[in-house]
């Protein structure tokens, strides 16, 4: 855990362990979705890269307004927690059952897929929800 003195942020309140199985957890979904990239091509590419920078849009939204160094904008911060959570992404992946076209609900689940991967790699690498006034947890 790195704390920055002058801020008094944290990078992650979670222990190794977890930060660990968080790790597992992003690189067995990243083979995953780099498995249903290659099998399918084309717009699934890139609906999966989207899906993984998709979670950080709210970074653009406290772009302009007033914040300090480290710290996401308070308007950002509940639309960047609501992306962060992996039962949202898992959602989008569950609603590729909805279409009956292969050719809108299979980028649907890769899209939904690659959000996963980048939560989880933001997990295991200490990054994670934000507090209300935009610090990391």
């Amino acid at each position: 855990m790195t704390h920055d003195a002058a801020e008094g942020t944290t990078r992650s309140s979670a222990s190794p362990q977890v930060r660990a199985a968080w790790g597992l957890l992003a690189v067995l979904l990243l083979i995953w979705l780099v498995f249903e990239t290659a099998k399918y091509g084309g717009w699934v590419i890139v609906a999966a890269v989207a899906g993984v920078v998709a979670p950080d849009l709210p970074f653009l939204v406290g772009i302009r307004g007033p914040h300090q160094h480290g710290r996401l904008s308070r308007r950002a911060v509940p639309v960047h927690n609501l992306l962060h959570r992996p039962v949202v992404a898992v959602v989008v992946m569950l609603a590729c059952l909805v279409p009956g076209s292969p050719a809108v609900a299979v980028p649907l689940f890769n899209f939904g897929l690659a959000w996963l991967v980048h939560i989880a790699a933001d997990r295991a690498l200490g990054f994670g929800l934000r507090t209300a006034e935009g610090r990391r947890r």
